[in-house]
């Protein structure tokens, strides 16, 4: 039978669209439907490219006989957390306080009113390692809710209240200074792995907020240590099987401190701030090491995730058809040594295995390897290693790829076009400039009304039906801004205020914290609050950063006062748990900078104009923002009364409300930035 998922535009739901469990889509109807039955809801919700969800759903979900335990007792509703991170946000909250841990798939159990009562994230199909099987547990909730009603009541009850009373406090008692981001960065240093880069233990994601709050402090206050931690990890992942050494791009997190095993699925919001962080790391140092794999990272999305509409696809699948028919974690990166002979012949193969860490024992499972890069080539070999990499990319493209979940979800978007409109100024790659235009305009057309409001999702060029949350409006206004630095397009800007101006509106909440969700969106059992960053920058601190750039362009009192009212939360956080507010501390130390507004003005088609402002994009002064064009320009406030001097170009840095002299010297501006 096919179920209710069948229109959907998540590609995670469509996959469970001929399961035999009679799924609904998050719905009004749904708990309608529940409450007419006199039955609970089982809520699972998960994403595409989750590999236990995967595991899950074709243990159980695609069991008959367990589907047939499901239908009969429970109304089930799927949701994808990526298209619904409001949902998930709420529930994960809930499962993380009754089982002190989370993840996905998440499974939990409703009242028709959608009060949670028992929970857990993946049930095995059978009982093992302690774990009831999935058939027990329903049997069990089945149980409790024909013959314990009133307690199940009772405990939903108590979990809706005490989610209730979770408020925050974000210290509201003024913006972080020079003390907290010192503490912050001390703190870093404390968790820092010396040996292999990186913050913590196994398993070990890439810190991408907190490397660009550590380039931004080294530009600030010309700490060393900042810098040397921020060059150190971006080497140390470059160097890992963490990152595709033959494709590009950066897979979620290693399973080991070393960066050697990834977990594989590569998704679009990683790579995305990724290639901008190495792209800036390379404003800091000149690394080539930063400039190579900035440039590979962008040209992965472009080539990867980019559909036909122009937006970029979500993620990557970890798994993939091994050849005999088996989806296996990792099949499609993974090469044996006979493999790598197959592909080069023994001579190149022994070259290869060398260059890049392939072991007869191997890095990975069974006999496996992980490419990785140890050191760099010798010269001599440089066009051999290049031949060598080309023919294993060919060989690879052969086999069966993972599979892409393909919708397109506005903030990470946002995201993207960020890195690859200033990754393709920086690196004279006017290509990736267009392709984030593009996206860009995708997401006017498709994902915003005529009010300015976003939908959070689309596929195939068709909008989603979920409202976005604050992280689409922040990060979509993030990469806008970007946009329109380096295009010198202003209506970039405009777009960017629209969104901003509806943050505002519909977001803030008393004392400068902001919610997730907008004032009018649908109410869930507590409104989902969240400022700390965890695999993306949280809405709360991607907002504060916008809201701030927004107003070093306008000079809106109102978007600064909103930022720095964000920015009271990490004045709270940023000591305490530096690792988990990146993304804020980076923002701070903008505010703590100005941040500084640069105006270049002269003849775009002058040589002067183009070498000003090119200096002025390597300017690395924490959220520099900057405008050029013609001068008495109206594309940009920057640009008002800003005139030529001697009638040839000139270049104008202001910040704190004071301006100094003009100059038309590229290396007096570098000075000053």
């Amino acid at each position: 039978m096919a179920n209710r998922l069948a229109h959907e535009t998540s590609p995670y739901l469509l996959q469970h669209a001929d399961n035999p469990v009679d799924w609904w889509p998050w719905s009004a109807e749904a708990f309608e439907e529940a409450r007419r039955r006199d039955v609970p809801v089982l809520l699972s919700v998960g994403y595409s490219s989750c590999h236990w969800c995967h595991v899950m759903a074709h243990e159980s979900f695609e069991d008959d006989a367990t589907a047939a335990l499901v239908n009969e007792n429970f109304v089930a509703v799927k949701v994808d957390r990526e298209e619904r991170p409001d949902v998930d946000a709420v529930y994960m909250e809930a499962v993380q306080a009754a089982t002190g841990q989370g993840g996905w798939p998440m499974t939990v159990f409703l009242t028709p009113d959608a009060a949670p009562f028992y929970f857990g994230t993946y049930f095995p199909p059978e009982p093992r390692h302690g774990m009831p099987s999935f058939p027990e547990v329903l049997e069990g909730v089945k149980g409790a809710w024909a013959d314990r009603r009133d307690e199940v009541g009772e405990v939903a009850e108590r979990i809706v209240k005490d989610l209730a009373g979770r408020s925050l406090a974000y210290g509201g008692d003024g913006v972080p200074g020079e003390e907290e981001l010192a503490q912050a960065l001390l703190g870093l240093t404390r968790e820092y792995d010396a040996a292999h880069g990186g913050f913590g233990g196994a398993p070990k994601f890439p810190p991408s907020m907190t490397l660009e709050f550590l380039l931004r402090h080294h530009a600030r206050t010309g700490s060393e240590g900042a810098l040397q931690m921020a060059a150190d990890t971006c080497e140390a992942m470059a160097r890992g099987g963490i990152y595709d050494q033959l494709g590009g791009g950066f897979a979620r997190y290693a399973v080991d401190r070393g960066w050697v095993v990834p977990h594989f699925e590569k998704m679009l919001y990683d790579n995305a701030l990724l290639c901008r962080a190495y792209a800036h790391l390379w404003k800091a140092t000149g690394s080539d090491l930063a400039r190579r794999v900035a440039l590979e990272t962008a040209d992965f999305l472009v080539r990867e995730l980019r559909t036909p509409e122009g937006g970029f696809a979500s993620a990557l699948d970890a798994d993939s058809d091994d050849g005999t028919g088996r989806h296996v974690e990792g099949a499609y990166y993974a090469w044996t040594p006979a493999q790598l002979t197959e592909v080069l012949g023994a001579e190149d193969a022994a070259l290869a295995a060398a260059h890049y860490g392939v072991t007869e024992g191997g890095t990975f499972e069974h006999g496996s390897s992980v490419l990785q890069l140890p050191q760099e080539a010798g010269p001599a070999d440089a066009d051999r290693i290049a031949s060598i990499a080309a023919r294993l990319l060919a060989a690879r493209e052969e086999r069966e790829r993972p599979g892409r979940d393909d919708k397109v979800v506005a903030a990470w978007n946002g995201l993207a076009i960020a890195a690859l409109a200033e990754t393709g100024a920086l690196f004279d790659r006017p290509d990736l400039v267009e392709r984030a235009t593009e996206a860009a305009d995708l997401l006017v057309r498709v994902h915003m009304d005529e009010s300015a409001r976003l939908t959070r999702t689309s596929k195939d060029g068709r909008a989603g039906t979920n409202d976005g949350v604050l992280e689409d409006y922040a990060d979509v206004a993030e990469g806008f801004l970007a946009l329109a630095a380096v295009t010198g397009e202003g209506a970039w800007l405009d777009f960017a205020g629209f969104l901003l101006d509806l943050v505002i509106d519909r977001f803030t909440a008393e004392g400068g914290a902001l919610y997730d969700t907008a004032h009018d969106a649908e109410a869930l059992i507590r409104r989902p609050q969240d400022p700390t960053d965890n695999a993306a920058p949280s809405g709360w601190t991607a907002a504060a950063g916008a809201l701030l750039s927004y107003a070093a362009h306008t000079g809106s009192d109102t978007h600064r006062a909103t930022a720095e009212g964000a920015l009271g939360v990490v004045k709270a956080l940023g000591p305490r748990a530096p690792r988990f507010i990146g993304w804020g501390l980076a923002v701070s130390e903008a505010l703590l900078d100005g941040p500084r507004e640069i105006a270049v003005v002269g003849d775009p088609g002058d040589e002067a104009f183009r070498e000003l402002r090119r200096t002025a994009l390597l300017a690395t002064a924490p959220g520099a923002v900057l405008a050029f064009g013609a001068p008495d320009s109206e594309e940009f406030p920057l640009l008002r009364d800003r005139p030529l001097v001697a009638g040839g170009p000139a270049a104008y840095v202001c910040r704190h409300f004071t301006c100094d002299a003009p100059v038309t010297d590229p290396d007096a501006l570098r000075r000053k930035l």
